[in-house]
């Protein structure tokens, strides 16, 4: 018996002994509802909008003056056959009544207005005041009938019996502001001498509009109809690339005389340049035209004379005369303005002023409202998953190769204890615990598709542990034990956003809580992550997670590694790129999702994505949170629920157009009883 229990003892002391079981995923809990706000007003197309004429139109008392002096046509002449109409069910508080205006900020320099060459021109919604696209997606989530943009410029469509031809009817007769008429010239222009034109920085290139390599061809089949032909069947995810900035449509009558195919003496710097930023007005398709700008100082855009939409009591829109922007500093600024009455709205995306907004919005006097959107503020920590991209030496390829270790992933998200990370970048309920992948405000979310390795230390350490990675010398470090780096330091770079705070205060508690396992992190903010992402120079990142996760339909080529340069944390880089078996399952499931014209069975393939995505952790979700929009009550037909970031920027999303004010409560304008005059013509 003796010599039994010798053997016995012998054998397991030859078995590695686990010291601790690793704990297994966790369901992933639900989140709960913020006080305030109104889930979004939903209606079918028929009850939002149409097209469709009056016998007559009116427009505000003081534009009739122009008209008598001949500056413009009367307003039944300056409108189309059918302009668009917002119809009443679709509108908060109805027709409403003209004047006031809207107060705005902006913390950004206007470069030129040159959009569709890439010039940006200060965003704050200040591009969604003149560009206008074929297809409108910011709407998106008042619509209870189809997950798919609304109609805008082209006014309708039509998929070809085999799925390969999209043809679009544009509106007719519709106007530029400054009187020329818009057709399919203007759409061509844009497409092949932006879009298709390797030399003008648009914001989606050639490559964008290709399936597999293979192009997508636009003609026009006469002054108001299009036809694309892709080579694939029915890919309706492409209406997503049919909307603002990736198409938002060009004037050609303005810009042809610049671009060098059109004139031999000119060049693309002189193309770029053609909308100069104090050279005003510009043409505009939007509801306002830019007509003065102070350099860092002042905006002022006045109402479009010649805008094409109407309410359906026949009032030309938009109702507001006036949009201007408050040049600032920074972004926060906006969201302080607005607390402060200086401006009328503001996406409350820093987590830095909730606490402030909420406070104040609860005032019995306050001047504002504040609705919380669904769950699409996130914060992952992101690891540089290249096996090549930006790798210089031997330390680099070590840590891509610990990068793209599993174990070390989980590893990591073991040692996040994420309760304490919301608390540390907000009190109270504003945050909570993120798995990563979809958030939960997404369309496409569902809690069962997640797989969430939760906190917990001693897993986290006995992975470490099981990697080689030990502190052998007693200091609080782990070291390599093995390999090129034995003996060196567990040290990494943790780049955050100097724009975005919030990024540098999950980072603060992240590189605590991974010094409590042995791992030390230097945080490193800087002002633009793109330049390290690009060249593939960076380690550790936290990020404020962008749109493709909120709506997977219109991003999609952001979701998995189907472009060079996505995702960010992948990218191709010039010595080619390795993909991990996980990442070629969801470039699988992504392509197969992109052609996908069912919305349940996206739905279907969404809930693959996200158990992949999660189970292999691609990215570790650190929390997750709302984005706040606040607005002046003095706004009639505020769109309830408007999701901030969702699909775009709020005034998009809020449709300004459509807003107005009751006479006793308007703003003084800054320019009244103006029109935009072109003197250049």
């Amino acid at each position: 018996m003796n010599s039994i229990k010798k053997v016995l003892l012998l054998i397991i002391s030859l078995v590695p002994i686990t010291l601790y079981a690793v704990k297994e995923p966790v369901p992933y809990p639900a989140g709960k509802a913020m006080p305030g706000g109104e889930p979004p007003d939903k209606k079918p197309l028929s009850d939002i909008l149409t097209y469709g004429g009056f016998d007559e139109y009116s427009q505000p008392k003081w534009m009739d003056s122009f008209v008598q002096k001949g500056v413009i046509p009367p307003v039944k002449d300056r409108l189309p056959k059918e302009p668009q109409v917002f119809l009443t069910k679709g509108m908060r508080h109805g027709c409403g009544n003209y004047g006031g205006h809207f107060r705005y900020f902006s913390a950004s320099p206007t470069a030129g207005h040159n959009l569709y060459a890439g010039v940006r021109n200060g965003w704050w919604g200040i591009t969604y005041v003149y560009l206008e696209a074929l297809v409108k997606s910011g709407t998106i989530p008042r619509r209870s009938d189809e997950a798919i943009p609304m109609p805008n410029l082209a006014k309708s469509w039509q998929w070809s019996a085999d799925g390969y031809e999209l043809t679009m009817k544009l509106i007719e007769g519709a106007k530029w502001s400054d009187g020329d008429p818009f057709d399919s010239e203007d759409v061509m222009f844009t497409w092949e001498d932006n879009i298709l034109d390797p030399n003008v920085n648009s914001w989606k290139d050639r490559k964008a509009w290709q399936l597999d390599g293979k192009d997508i061809n636009l003609v026009a089949l006469d002054k108001y109809t299009i036809k694309f032909t892709f080579p694939k069947k029915k890919p309706v995810a492409f209406l997503f690339n049919m909307d603002y900035l990736d198409f938002s449509i060009a004037p050609s009558h303005w810009l042809k005389p610049f671009h060098p195919r059109y004139n031999s003496n000119s060049d693309y710097d002189a193309y770029k340049n053609a909308m100069p930023p104090n050279d005003l007005p510009v043409p505009s398709m939007g509801p306002w035209v830019m007509v003065v700008y102070k350099t860092d100082e002042l905006l002022v855009a006045r109402r479009n004379p010649y805008y094409w939409k109407v309410d359906q009591c026949g009032q030309q829109l938009p109702y507001l005369n006036e949009f201007s922007w408050v040049k600032g500093n920074q972004g926060t600024g906006r969201t302080l303005g607005a607390l402060a009455d200086k401006f009328d709205q503001s996406n409350v995306e820093n987590p830095s002023v909730f606490i402030e907004t909420v406070k104040r919005s609860r005032d019995k006097n306050s001047h504002f409202i504040v609705e919380w959107g669904p769950e699409l503020l996130s914060f992952p920590l992101i690891l540089n998953l290249s096996s090549t991209h930006g790798v210089k030496n031997t330390r680099d390829k070590e840590i891509r190769k610990l990068f793209r270790n599993f174990k070390f992933r989980r590893a990591l998200s073991h040692a996040l204890n994420r309760k304490a990370i919301a608390q540390s970048v907000v009190k109270g309920p504003f945050l909570r615990p993120f798995a990563g992948g979809l958030t939960p405000g997404s369309l496409y979310f569902d809690e069962d598709s997640v797989v969430f390795y939760d906190y917990d230390p001693p897993s986290s350490k006995q992975l470490l542990d099981e990697l080689g990675l030990k502190d052998t010398n007693g200091n609080g470090v782990r070291e390599w034990t093995s390999g090129p780096m034995k003996g060196k330091e567990l040290v990494f770079e943790l780049m955050t956003s100097t724009g975005a705070t919030a990024t540098q205060h999950v980072a603060d508690t992240v590189l605590f809580l991974l010094s409590d396992v042995g791992i030390k992190v230097n945080p490193r903010p800087v002002p633009d992550s793109s330049v390290k992402t690009d060249s593939g120079e960076f380690e550790m990142w936290i990020d404020r997670s962008g749109q493709e996760y909120a709506v997977p339909y219109a991003k999609y080529t952001d979701l998995a590694a189907l472009q060079v340069n996505t995702p960010e944390w992948h990218k191709k880089g010039s010595k080619g790129r390795e993909l991990m078996p996980f990442e070629k399952k969801l470039v699988s499931i992504v392509k197969e999702f992109s052609m996908e014209p069912d919305f349940n069975k996206r739905k279907l393939l969404m809930y693959k994505y996200n158990n992949i995505y999660t189970r292999n952790l691609y990215l570790i979700g650190t929390v997750v949170g709302r984005y706040g929009q606040i607005a002046h009550k003095r706004l009639k037909n505020w769109v309830a629920g408007t999701p901030v970031f969702m699909y775009q920027w709020a005034p998009n999303s809020a449709q300004p157009d459509q807003m107005w004010v009751e006479k006793g409560e308007q703003k003084p304008e800054i320019l009244p009883n103006t029109i935009p005059i072109y003197t250049n013509k």
